[in-house]
């Protein structure tokens, strides 16, 4: 049977010749004339021969006619408005407004190999406490201006033009006052007689000590004479150097800071804490003072302090004479999304570190305990669906059945902290960090291939990918990939930030 027409009477109104198929359902009527009288499905009532039509009749045992009349009751609520705002669809949208739906930061143009540069930046820019110490900087960049003043200032210029520049910004000045300030940046090539590609770690660590010695903090948050890049960037480490040729030579101790952590890479690393550890024990050839001549010695490098934010280097370039070029290595090396840079501190810091890491390890937990519970849950109520589907009653559900996403187990106490770590407010109280950025390299040597940035989404596992002006979303699977073995974009350097603590 097919469609009929049929006429309802509402509120002294009549509305005529409205199409029913009796083979749909109450519901999907009842929908029909909520369409035409502003009348809720759920309030109202249609009165027909033998009673008041309910949800699960069946229309068509009702054998109704061409003209059949209907009587409703029931009272009409707010028509639905219009939206204020004309609803743009995504396919509609200019690249300003999709950057600005989704939140996307600006990206950096390329002047010309200057890749390098552009990841070093946005690297840096993921550390809000340089960025808040950056805008109270009061140089200017004058020609006249002292050159560390100048490149700070203008790096303080270039970061509030990217926060108004969503669709990307061309970083002219900042290139030129760089330049300028080192020279070897600002190197020809020969053959294409056009700036030469540079190496981003070897940029990031001359943008570093500048900012180190500009951006003192006088904000009462540690000592007026340290900078932002000292209280929350840099880590302090004890160097013990032993003689191996005479080990009854006494062994001497001193304390070092340290701006970054290298991963030394051989034929046995295949994760970062094996290249880490390499990098911290370290063979080296100096005069011997108790024999008075050249002798083997042990560097051991154990940390005594850990930053909120380290930075880790992987030294992947090494300087191949036969070919007088800069060779790199591909070797994969896996880094983690989390790492625990506890095994390399000192055993004081470790007990101190140790209430505050065993906190987040318990918060951990909970929070993988409970989106197990939760999907454990979903999956439960999608096998009930099924099965309501497949002819069961919701009433043949086992009582007690249902798992409630909404119990959380009661959250850990918080700890109190060794007083040395209170009152070190740029420091990590327990060693354990989150990834927040990757600096990669594609390509086979440092003056040749392509620097990309990839930066975490704050508070989200979301990431951007930062090529140049061409910014875009990206997954933490996408991140994992970046551990080498290839000609893919391989993770040159490493920004791990420490995990929040209350």
């Amino acid at each position: 049977m097919g469609p009929i027409k049929v006429n309802v009477k509402w509120s002294g109104k009549k509305f005529e010749d409205l199409e029913l198929d009796p083979a749909e359902s109450v519901l999907t009527f009842k929908t029909q004339l909520f369409s035409v009288t502003g009348v809720e499905p759920e309030r109202q009532k249609i009165l027909t021969k033998g009673g008041v039509l309910k949800d699960d009749t069946n229309l068509a045992n009702l054998n109704l006619k061409d003209g059949h009349t209907f009587m409703m009751m029931g009272t009409a609520g707010e028509l639905p408005k219009a939206p204020e705002k004309k609803v743009v669809f995504m396919e509609d949208m200019s690249d300003a407004q999709l950057y600005k739906a989704y939140d996307i930061p600006g990206g950096l143009e390329n002047l010309g190999n200057t890749c390098y540069l552009n990841a070093t930046l946005q690297c840096l820019r993921a550390v809000p406490e340089l960025r808040e110490r950056l805008q109270k900087f009061s140089g200017r960049t004058g020609q006249t201006a002292d050159p560390d003043v100048s490149l700070t200032a203008a790096l303080r210029d270039l970061y509030k033009d990217l926060d108004t520049h969503p669709d990307g910004f061309s970083p002219f000045v900042f290139v030129q006052k760089l330049r300028t300030m080192y020279p070897k940046f600002a190197q020809i090539d020969n053959e294409t007689k056009s700036y030469s590609q540079q190496d981003a770690e070897e940029c990031w660590t001359e943008l570093v000590s500048v900012l180190r010695s500009q951006l003192k903090n006088g904000s009462g948050a540690g000592p007026s004479d340290q900078s932002v890049i000292e209280q929350y960037m840099s880590g302090e480490m004890a160097v013990k150097l032993s003689c191996d040729d005479n080990p009854e030579e006494p062994s001497t101790t001193k304390t070092e800071p340290f701006f970054k952590l290298n991963c030394h890479i051989d034929r046995e690393t295949n994760y970062l804490s094996t290249g880490l550890k390499a990098a911290l024990t370290e063979k080296l050839t100096k005069r011997s003072p108790s024999l008075d001549r050249d002798a083997d010695y042990t560097r051991t490098s154990t940390i005594t302090r850990l930053p909120a934010y380290l930075m880790v280097s992987f030294i992947r370039f090494f300087w191949k004479a036969d070919n007088a070029v800069q060779a790199k290595i591909l070797r994969k090396v896996k880094f983690p999304m989390d790492l625990d840079m506890a095994e390399f501190c000192a055993p004081e810091l470790q007990e101190k570190m140790r209430p505050a890491k065993e906190y987040l390890r318990e918060v951990d937990e909970q929070k993988s305990m409970v989106a197990k519970k939760n999907k454990r849950a979903k999956l439960e109520a999608n096998d009930t669906a099924m099965q309501v589907d497949g002819g069961e009653s919701s009433g043949d559900k086992k009582e007690g059945k249902e798992t409630s996403t909404t119990d959380h187990p009661k959250s850990p106490k918080v700890p109190e902290l060794d007083k040395s770590l209170k009152e070190d407010p740029g420091c990590n109280p327990s060693g354990q960090y989150e990834l927040c950025a990757v600096l990669t390299h594609q390509g086979r040597a440092t003056n040749s291939g392509h620097y990309i940035a990839w930066v975490r989404k704050r508070d989200s596992d979301d990431w951007f990918k930062f090529d140049d002006d061409k910014v875009s979303m990206v997954k933490e699977a996408d991140i994992e990939k970046l551990s080498g073995g290839g000609d893919w974009h391989t993770a040159y350097v490493c920004l791990y930030r420490a995990k929040k603590f209350p």
